[in-house]
């Protein structure tokens, strides 16, 4: 256990560093890293926590990484692993807070970025596609998931698509000759305390409750966290919309997960200590949900009808994350160099899979400079 605790430590914390692009491209190099080079778990298993982490509120990759990390290492490994994936992020944007706080304004950041966004959309398709392979079982998935993506390019909100997913392959399978079975749990709500000297004043108790209120409650991308932000903040006037658009752009250009962005939010109104508890309590129900969620996987698979909506959820999981690529790929390729950018990914990407992603998104981003010059 010792082993694979330090193991789950040595990879979160690489991730968290070095994993760019929002949780589609995290979870493909998620992907990479324990279902290809380690063998940790295999594809079927991965995409089990893909379509169980779309269920819940909360963000998505920082979820996938905990559920990993009990899967390697137990108890002790779902904390490390999500302890460690959202700690560099957020120092960095710590460091990003105290610059804006200090000088009033971000550093210019898109010559960097510019090559690494198509370079991210190669790697999301390379992790895709073996998963699509193995969750596409059937005829009948196959024209789920072409509904979902269909469905999901139009705009409908994802968690609706995940459910209506599930329920519609359960619905149908009743046509199949089968057995139904019992499934029944019993769950037991751990006691959750948050250090008292964080929660001193009256405005960090305020701020404390509003992002674990959001983070309880929030499906879907970094970009609906901003909609309810504008809501709970602006709206109120606690906070300015230009500082809520350069968190926005904050949690755009650093790695990990874009949640990281009320660490920035939190240190403008209240400073470090602001800060700490605006982070805990956006990020404290993801392991709170994991926690719950995580003894029911095995007792789904082995239930008939709740595998089948696993199936379905799988499927509009991996459909959902390819009309994100798609999307993002209509907003980023906009020229011949974003294009060449993505092109030459795509090429490496699944032409030699050994290569770390690592190298794939620091080679888009060194291009993408040089292109720029030109």
């Amino acid at each position: 256990m010792p082993n694979a605790l330090l193991d789950v430590a040595k990879l979160f914390l690489k991730l968290g560093f070095t994993a760019f692009g929002g949780p589609a491209a995290h979870i493909a190099m998620m992907q990479d890293e324990v279902v290809n080079k380690r063998k940790w778990l295999n594809e079927q298993e991965f995409l089990d926590l893909i379509g169980a982490t779309n269920l819940i509120p909360g963000p998505n990759s920082t979820e996938m990484a905990i559920h990993i990390g009990k899967k390697r290492a137990g108890w002790p490994g779902l904390m490390i692993a999500g302890l460690c994936f959202i700690i560099p992020a957020v120092m960095i944007t710590y460091i990003f807070a105290w610059m804006y706080k200090l000088y009033g304004h971000l550093p210019e950041m898109q010559p960097y970025i510019y090559g690494i966004k198509p370079a991210i959309i190669a790697i999301i398709l390379s992790a895709v596609y073996p998963l699509a392979k193995r969750s596409l079982k059937s005829i009948s998935l196959v024209i789920i998931g072409l509904l979902v993506l269909i469905a999901s390019l139009s705009g409908i909100y994802e968690i609706y698509l995940m459910f209506g997913a599930g329920f519609f392959a359960v619905i149908f399978s009743d046509f199949v000759p089968g057995s139904t079975d019992r499934f029944h749990t019993k769950i037991v709500l751990p006691i959750l305390q948050i250090p008292g000297s964080l929660m001193m004043t009256i405005s960090n108790m305020k701020l404390f409750w509003t992002f674990i209120k959001i983070g309880s409650i929030l499906y879907g991308s970094g970009y609906v966290l901003f909609a309810f932000l504008d809501t709970e903040l602006v709206s109120t006037g606690l906070l300015s919309r230009q500082t809520l658009i350069d968190a926005i752009a904050v949690g755009q250009f650093t790695p990990g997960p874009v949640f990281s962005s009320v660490t920035f939010i939190g240190y403008q109104m209240n400073g470090w200590s602001g800060a700490m508890v605006a982070t805990i309590g956006i990020f404290l129900p993801a392991f709170v949900f994991v926690a719950l969620l995580d003894p029911l996987l095995k007792k789904m698979r082995s239930s008939a009808r709740l595998s089948i909506f696993l199936d379905a959820v799988n499927v509009a999981s991996v459909a959902i994350i390819l009309s994100v690529c798609l999307s993002m790929g209509q907003e980023i390729m906009t020229d011949w160099r974003t294009l060449f950018i993505a092109l030459i990914s795509l090429f490496i990407t699944f032409g030699y899979r050994k290569i770390n992603s690592i190298w794939v998104v620091l080679g888009g981003s060194i291009l993408g400079y040089l292109l720029m010059l030109v």
